[in-house]
């Protein structure tokens, strides 16, 4: 039987309605049940990711990383839901008011989006982080994850279905597209008139494909190319630390470092001892003329492909340069508007980066891999946006409400 994209559409439509107006209690204590359902059901949801990581033999090892479910992760993925929970709802609540000179009391108030759609890649994290953040916040949700995590996503979102089906609300609330061709993907994206949005996350060839053929609005998310700028009056020692940890203690995210840019005045200090610390994770350098001319063997030659690549593995490309104005030139011409880091003790060369440095989420003397929604305390997020419009940065339940004007009045005509 053909897969009949309109008519989820409708029923997500239905399930939306119903959903805008549950009370708070009533979402909140559902989800509970779903993380208690998720970790009773641990067994048989690792019996499925267990049949799509068969399918992963010749896959990278970050990104089997990515797609493996054991008990622990399952427990953490729950923990996200209960921490979903216990945030302030935003539905219901006022921006704004104010009484117009017609005598109008006009207030601005938050409301659900509608119907979410989520495209994404291998990480069955995101089915439930998903799901939740679209529950707690009022919206439906159709999710269309990879095909290599299809068993385990098929799973998953049975398993919060069944939560639902439980407590009398229709399933369709969270609908998995489980048909995983291109062709469907295409047609999910120009669901004009079911879908009030769309959230792509994943590679930036995910993301892109998504921006060049939806016809729906689309909130562009998560593709990574984060630089670490080693300003000429950093804490060398810090700026270690900050680089590695960046880089090195989980690769494979978008919040990780790809490209490590210095300055002149440092870099024959620095670069050796950096790589001889970057070598005990086994990080491949890829560096500019300059680089590879301090570091000798322990670099190669980057081509002008490195300075736009997110790696999502143990290799970063390192530039040196002359100037700050240098730097945040090299940064805004090559980055995708996710995380940027100076390391520095210079207050006037942070507030520049800060101010001219075009990202999502900009830092001073700490690493990048800090740019997540659990971390802001968003509880468990929907992405990372990477544009300005709706929503930019780690996305909360916030970036999943719209707003509506309510005005009341005593017989008021104009």
């Amino acid at each position: 039987m053909a897969l009949d994209l309109e008519k989820m559409g409708i029923a997500a439509r239905n399930a939306a309605f119903k959903l805008a107006q549950m009370s708070t209690e009533q979402k909140n204590m559902i989800l509970k049940a779903m993380a208690q359902a998720l970790v009773d059901n641990a067994a048989t949801i690792i019996t499925a990711n267990q049949v799509d990581l068969a399918k992963a033999t010749e896959m990278k090892a970050s990104f089997v990383d990515r797609l493996t479910l054991d008990e622990a992760r399952i427990k953490d993925i729950a923990e996200g839901l209960k921490q979903v929970a216990a945030l302030p709802d935003p539905i219901g609540n006022i921006d704004k008011g104010w009484i117009n000179q017609n005598g109008l009391q006009i207030v601005q108030r938050r409301v659900p989006l509608g119907v979410v759609g989520m495209i994404y890649e291998a990480r069955p994290n995101v089915t439930v982080d998903a799901a939740g953040l679209c529950f707690k916040a009022g919206n439906a949700v159709i999710l269309r994850g990879g095909k290599e995590a299809l068993a385990t996503n098929i799973k998953l979102t049975e398993v919060l279905q069944q939560v639902l089906i439980e407590n009398n609300i229709a399933k369709e609330a969270i609908q998995i597209i489980t048909e995983t061709s291109h062709k469907t993907a295409e047609k999910f994206m120009q669901l004009n008139g079911y879908l009030d949005v769309l959230i792509p996350r994943g590679s930036a060839r995910l993301i892109q494909t998504v921006v060049q053929k939806a016809t729906v609005p689309v909130i562009e998310t998560g593709a990574g190319n984060c630089h670490v700028y080693v300003d000429s009056q950093a804490d060398l020692a810090m700026a270690e630390k900050i680089v590695v940890n960046a880089k090195c203690q989980r690769p494979s995210v978008c919040n990780a470092a790809e490209t490590l840019v210095v300055h002149a005045d440092v870099a024959e200090e620095f670069l050796p001892k950096l790589a001889d610390t970057l070598a005990k994770y086994n990080v491949e350098l890829r560096g500019d003329a300059r680089t590879c001319e301090i570091l000798g063997d322990a670099a190669i030659p980057a081509s002008e492909r490195d300075w736009d690549t997110e790696y999502n593995d143990y290799i970063l490309a390192v530039k040196v340069v002359d100037t700050l104005t240098e730097a945040i030139v090299h940064i805004n011409a090559h980055n995708t508007k996710h995380s940027e880091a100076i390391v520095t003790d210079s207050y006037a060369n942070g507030q520049r980066f800060v101010n001219e440095v075009d990202a999502s989420s900009v830092y001073i003397n700490a690493s990048t891999r800090f740019t997540d929604g659990f971390v802001f305390g968003f509880g468990a997020e929907i992405g990372i946006s990477t544009q300005k419009l709706h929503a930019r940065g780690p996305m909360g339940l916030e970036a999943l409400t719209t707003t509506k004007y309510v005005i009341s009045g005593q017989g008021q005509i104009r």
